[in-house]
């Protein structure tokens, strides 16, 4: 299996919040966390698996789908 470019987690996530017009104090809210928290999840390039689900439940978006889509699979 070849890996290309994986996505830097914490700035796309910063990005889609961004794009929806949302603060960092409302998914902060959503997400039953701090403010400094996210800031720190913003800065990371991997995040917990269940961390990331509820954050794409919270955003509407497959933060997932952009790791599977930098795999290339070898036949």
């Amino acid at each position: 299996m070849e890996i290309t470019k994986k996505p830097f987690i914490g700035k796309r996530i910063k990005e889609k919040l961004k794009e929806q017009g949302r603060t960092v104090t409302w998914l902060a809210s959503q997400l039953s966390c701090t403010r400094e928290n996210l800031y720190n999840i913003f800065a990371k390039d991997h995040i917990n698996t269940q961390l990331l689900f509820k954050i794409s439940q919270e955003l509407n978006y497959d933060f997932f789908k952009e790791f599977s889509n930098c795999l290339h699979l070898k036949k």
